[in-house]
């Protein structure tokens, strides 16, 4: 697996352990992305390249940090410094960057909608008007996988990753009252026009 979010990973774990013990994780975190990989069942190509690329490896990470002599609330404290200081806010510095393309919000709106009706990592209703689109999703893969990997309270922070993503966004407006990663029946995203 050496895909970009592997990358990422391995970076962070170098900074925050050194390199002799960043490495060392690295290699366990690898090890049991590789077995959590093998374990899935039921999927399809969409979900395992999703899976494979974005949340398992983060699963990988959490249960390594949990098996490797820290706590489950000092492993919890690493991932949410992964997840919204590393991982989400590469995806916020990108979002951003994005902006500056004309007619940013009509492209990005008409993409986003497009990728959760077509796609089958969510459940989710849309709706578009001319300033705003909103997504209410009532079932995710990301919240299904935390679940049946045995950490479900890693939902939270994925759901979490989101506000640090799209918030602040100059051009793109961004909020949500419910999700379910907090135990909500939906995620409702609204998206607007700046």
């Amino acid at each position: 697996m050496n895909g970009k979010r592997q990358k990422q990973i391995k970076a962070f774990l170098v900074e925050e352990f050194g390199e002799e013990k960043g490495g060392e994780l690295f290699g366990k975190q690898t090890k049991t992305l590789d077995e959590l990989i093998k374990t899935q069942k039921n999927k399809s190509a969409r979900q395992m390249k999703t899976l494979a690329g974005t949340i398992l490896p983060c699963i990988a990470l959490y249960k390594t940090l949990s098996t490797d002599g820290l706590s489950q609330e000092a492993a919890y404290v690493y991932m949410r410094a992964y997840m919204l200081d590393k991982a989400a806010a590469q995806k916020h510095a990108s979002m951003a960057g994005m902006e500056a393309v004309p007619g940013f919000y009509a492209i990005y709106s008409r993409i986003f909608l497009n990728v959760m009706r077509k796609s089958d990592l969510w459940e989710s209703t849309q709706r578009r008007e001319k300033n705003f689109f909103d997504v209410t999703i009532q079932k995710c893969l990301w919240h299904t996988a935390c679940a049946e990997n045995g950490c479900p309270e890693l939902r939270r922070l994925f759901c979490d990753s989101d506000n640090v993503a799209y918030g602040g966004l100059k051009k793109l407006g961004f909020a949500r009252t419910k999700t379910l990663g907090c135990g909500d029946d939906c995620c409702d995203f609204h998206f607007f026009r700046k």
